[in-house]
Order: structure tokens, then C-alpha cells, then sequence
């Protein structure tokens, strides 16, 4: 039998140990460790976050969704990966593995920044469960005492999306307050131009993000490194500082420690196009700890963002690969990964594409509609009830 360990339990990582256990059942041992014991669908973090969502919405119980499917789950953080002996060590013990799927996700770089974060600094982030609900409470004392708000991402970031959502989202729901003009609002980015995404663009994202954002007051400062964060103050690498009650800002991404030895100096693991390490024929990294080489030079460093669909796509194609190789069987061939993104805009939304994910691209646009956001708010039951019944093989 052949062991498999799958280090994540989001998007990524649930999908590819549902896929192994389809594809190789009694062949396969499964195993997924993962700190957390709930995957939470992320996309729906902001929602949380302006009080539309409560966690238990957007939340399943890892072990209760695994079993069934004669998977272990190991709740537990991984602490190191050890390829020449293909072993794991984690907080819960060592596990041994003939192949591992790496879909960690990043560690949220908060250090790299003085003052950044909501845990030893003064501002929220959106990124995990823990971080969206203490945000919430952010957002809840500024709608019962107003002040500025400042939304966006630091340098080094490559998710760019959940930012642009909450400020609109903020937007309209202090216009349905009757209290916008009470609360500035600020997008702050190290992105060169609004609607750039990390990607060069996702077709007339900029003007529409510019034309999105003027219909709407919400100022924006681009192309902008932060020195440090004080108590009420972003101080900008130029010298700007910028006055706050509440700052929701994406810190850098990094790979995680159990496996950033694998990869660049950043951390994130390069990969051949089936998305095993380059070095270790028998490791496979899908996800955010995936490395993808940004498509331009900026000038304040951004990152190339790989959405929940991207990780999919990877877990989907790695597992494929794994089965083919346990059953000797020729490996599938390499496919172009897409940017689909449904951007919550409040009261509408705009869906994005961009195919293949860099330039130059045979489809790239942005469109915005009503109908767009009830595509956002079908899909969340969608993958919910998806994962929720291990159904990893529907699109």
C-alpha cells in the first residue's frame, strides 16, 4: 500500500486527498495534517468580516468530512519535512510517506513590517478564521464610533482580492448606514496601478477599477512600500503617514517553515509542470507554497496570486500524476492554469478572468453585474457541499 501525506486541509489539500483516495481507494493510505481542525471556505472571510457570515457558515469539521472517506487526519502542525529519508515531523509525531502533497498556504510574513498585525501590532487582516473575526470587531467599532479607514496590502503580498472586496464592501454598507461621509476611506497597495492583482491585469481591470473606485470617494494611494506601523499612523518607506482608526492590511507571504528549505529564498518551491519539486520526484506543491515567477518588474515587489480555482486545478492534475505513476500508467498531460476570481463589490459584483495566468493571454476581462454576485453566492454553497461529501471529481 502506498502511503500519501497531504500537508494542508484547505482548497488544495482536501481536494488532493480526495482525489488520491477516488482514484487509488484501498491501494492508497491517506493521511492530511493540518493545524487546523476546520477547513474554512476563504473566500467568504470578508462576508464574515462586515457581519453577513458567522463562522459556523463557512466551516467543516475536518475529521467528520475525512473519515467517511477513509482518510486519516492528523491535527497537527507539520514542523519539517525531510526528503532524503521521506519523513515528516510534526507537533503530533513523525509520519512516513512514499509520496507528499504540499498545500500549505503561506505564513503570513506580519515580522517583516514593525507594527503590522492584529496579534503583537495595530492592524486587522482577513486571511485565517481567528484574524477575520477579531476584524469584525474592528469593523463593529467603527460603525459605532467613525474615523478613517485605510484598506489594502504591503509589499510582498500576492492575494489582492479580499482588499479590494472589503472596500467596497465597506462602502455599501455605510451608504446603507447613511454614514459614508463619516468614514474615509483609503486603498493603500504596493501594486503599480489599481486592478493589477500581482497578474499585469486582468484585461480593463484598471480603468474599471479606477472608474469603480471614483464612483465610490474611495481614495488610493499604489505603488507603496510601509516602513513601519504605529498606534493610528502608517509610515510609508517615502515618508508618508497616513492616520487610521482602522487599517485591514495584507502583510507579506512567505513559505511556511516545515517547508521553505525547499524552496527560494522567499520560501516557495519551484515545481515541473505536473507540480512536483524539481529536485524530489516524489514531492508535489500546489497552492500558494507554489513559486510562480511574477510576469513584471515593479516597482514596489508584488506576488503572483493562485486562487482557490488555481489550487484546485494543481491538487486535481498532482493527483492525477500520483495515480498514473502508482499504476504505471502515462502521465497526464501539462495544463494552463486560469485566474477566476468573483469580486464581492456590496451590492454587485464583477466577475475576472484571465487565461493562461500571465501575459500575453488569448482572454483577459472584467465584467460587472448583479448576476456576478449571485455566481459568488452560489459557488460558497457549491464547494461547501462539495467538500463537505468528498466529491472532489465535480468541477
Amino acid at each position: 500500500m502506498v502511503k500519501i501525506v497531504v500537508l494542508g486541509g484547505s482548497f488544495g489539500g482536501l481536494t488532493a486527498a480526495f482525489e488520491l483516495k477516488r482514484l487509488l481507494g484501498r491501494k492508497a493510505e491517506v493521511t492530511v495534517v493540518s493545524a487546523e481542525d476546520r477547513f474554512v471556505f476563504l473566500p467568504s472571510l470578508p462576508w464574515l468580516i462586515m457581519g453577513w457570515r458567522k463562522p459556523a457558515d463557512i466551516t467543516l469539521k475536518m475529521a467528520e468530512i475525512l473519515r467517511p472517506k477513509g482518510i486519516t487526519f492528523v491535527h497537527a502542525e507539520a514542523l519539517e519535512v525531510q526528503p532524503e529519508s521521506g519523513r515528516v515531523r510534526t507537533a503530533a509525531g513523525e509520519l512516513s510517506y512514499d509520496y507528499l502533497v504540499v498545500s500549505t498556504g503561506p505564513q503570513l510574513a506580519f515580522a517583516e513590517i514593525p507594527g503590522l498585525g492584529p496579534d503583537t501590532g495595530y492592524t486587522d487582516c482577513t486571511f485565517t478564521l481567528e484574524h477575520a473575526v477579531r476584524t469584525g470587531q474592528t469593523w463593529k467599532s467603527i460603525i459605532e464610533t467613525p474615523g478613517p479607514v485605510v484598506v489594502g496590502s504591503a509589499q510582498m503580498v500576492s492575494c489582492f482580492g479580499p482588499s479590494y472586496e472589503l472596500a467596497f464592501e465597506m462602502d455599501a454598507e455605510l451608504r446603507r448606514l447613511k454614514m459614508r461621509h463619516k468614514v474615509p476611506i483609503l486603498y493603500l497597495t504596493s501594486e503599480p496601478y489599481l486592478g493589477h492583482m500581482g497578474v499585469g491585469g486582468l484585461g480593463n481591470s484598471k480603468r474599471f477599477m479606477e472608474d469603480e473606485f471614483a464612483k465610490r470617494d474611495i481614495k488610493a494611494i499604489t505603488s507603496q512600500a510601509i516602513d513601519e506601523v504605529a498606534p493610528g499612523e502608517i509610515r510609508l518607506k517615502d515618508g508618508t503617514k497616513i492616520p487610521f482608526k482602522m487599517a485591514m492590511l495584507a502583510p507579506p507571504f512567505k513559505g511556511v517553515p516545515a517547508v521553505a528549505p525547499l524552496g527560494n529564498p522567499r520560501g516557495f518551491v519551484p515545481v515541473d509542470q505536473h507540480y512536483r519539486h524539481t529536485r524530489y520526484q516524489n514531492i508535489f506543491v500546489i497552492g500558494v507554497a507554489m513559486a510562480i515567477a511574477t510576469p513584471e518588474p515593479t516597482p514596489v515587489p508584488v506576488g503572483v496570486p493562485k486562487t482557490g480555482s488555481m489550487t484546485v486545478k494543481m491538487a486535481k492534475v498532482a493527483a492525477a500524476t500520483i495515480f498514473a505513476e502508482v499504476e504505471g500508467a502515462p502521465l497526464p498531460g501539462p495544463e494552463e492554469l486560469a485566474v477566476i476570481c468573483l469580486m464581492d463589490m456590496g451590492n454587485t459584483a464583477a466577475l475576472m478572468k484571465a487565461f493562461p495566468v500571465l501575459p500575453p493571454r488569448q482572454e483577459s476581462y472584467t465584467r460587472k453585474g448583479v448576476w456576478a454576485k449571485w455566481l459568488k453566492l452560489s459557488f460558497e454553497s457549491y464547494f461547501l457541499f462539495k467538500m463537505k461529501h468528498g466529491l472532489s471529481q465535480l468541477p
